[in-house]
């Protein structure tokens, strides 16, 4: 069992590309790249994580701007 602490999604700020990315780590390991929140909710439930709540700070850290930011 991990010892991880803190929410257990961490969506990191937006990077150029195209299209614009976030990477996305869970429980501290990165777990993929994201587009927009539905792929952040589908890399949780990859991972095993259900009923995920993007407006619990307790659940996801948005860093570098909330859920709506998907643009550098």
């Amino acid at each position: 069992m991990s010892d991880f602490t803190g929410p257990a999604i961490v969506v990191l700020p937006v990077s150029p590309g195209d299209p614009p990315f976030r990477l996305v780590q869970i429980r501290g390991e990165t777990a993929g790249v994201a587009h927009d929140m539905l792929d952040v909710i589908r890399l949780a439930h990859h991972a095993g994580l259900e009923h995920v709540d993007v407006d619990d700070p307790a659940v996801v850290r948005w860093v570098g701007g909330g859920k709506y930011k998907w643009a550098p």
